[in-house]
């Protein structure tokens, strides 16, 4: 009960907008999948410019061989 008082304002806050911390846990969860992916990498380097493709949003295709 002590912690819903004190945390009362942002609670009533989060309902009145509908916010919640979706979008936070998905990118949590993918720059963990992609650590994950990365296990072996010889550089932080690397691991780090992965993760920033991942999540920038940015369509990543495949070359295709050309015949």
């Amino acid at each position: 009960a002590r912690k819903i008082r004190r945390h009362g304002p942002d609670i009533l806050g989060t309902i009145e907008l509908g916010c919640s911390n979706a979008r936070l846990e998905a990118s949590d969860n993918r720059i963990k999948v992609t650590i994950r992916m990365a296990y072996g990498f010889r550089h932080v380097d690397n691991l780090i410019a992965m993760i920033k493709l991942r999540c920038s949003g940015l369509p990543t295709h495949l070359p295709t061989p050309t015949l």
